[in-house]
């Protein structure tokens, strides 16, 4: 999930996790539905990726303090969201810090740019829209897996 905030392809990742692991119980606990539930989010969510790259939507530079912000974020989205989510505010937390904590430190890096070649407020508006769809869809997966697997 942490690689989707990077323009990575985390779901993908996360598709492959789980096929690995049905693999290895024998398809026990997963079964090829939810594989191709989740191959099919995977797939939807490189695509967005992939829509919103040829669109020229504003990229973040994985810088270090992006990273860091990123990181920071992350680890207080889990402290705040999980006392009352339980396992959701984790992932959740985890998700919505770390996006928050990388946006706060790109808007700070695009203050620091002169105005020229400071991203505009839609394809910021767009970028933000970009990962949290990315994220979400990330989150659904490991929803949808760890219920799987756990039920």
């Amino acid at each position: 999930m942490y690689l989707s905030l990077f323009g990575w392809p985390g779901t993908i990742i996360i598709f492959l996790d789980v096929l690995f692991y049905a693999t290895l119980t024998g398809f026990a606990q997963v079964g090829w539905k939810m594989l191709l539930v989740l191959l099919a989010l995977a797939v939807l969510s490189e695509a967005a990726d992939w829509w919103a790259g040829s669109k020229n939507v504003h990229k973040i530079p994985a810088t270090a303090k992006s990273v860091r912000g990123a990181i920071l974020g992350a680890c207080a989205g889990m402290i705040l969201l999980t006392p009352s989510l339980w396992g959701l505010g984790i992932w959740g937390g985890f998700f919505l810090g770390g996006l928050a904590g990388l946006l706060i430190a790109e808007w700070i890096r695009q203050f620091q740019l002169k105005i020229p070649f400071q991203a505009s407020g839609g394809a910021f508006l767009a970028m933000i829209g970009q990962k949290a769809l990315k994220g979400f869809l990330s989150l659904v997966m490991i929803l949808i897996s760890l219920s799987g697997i756990y039920s």
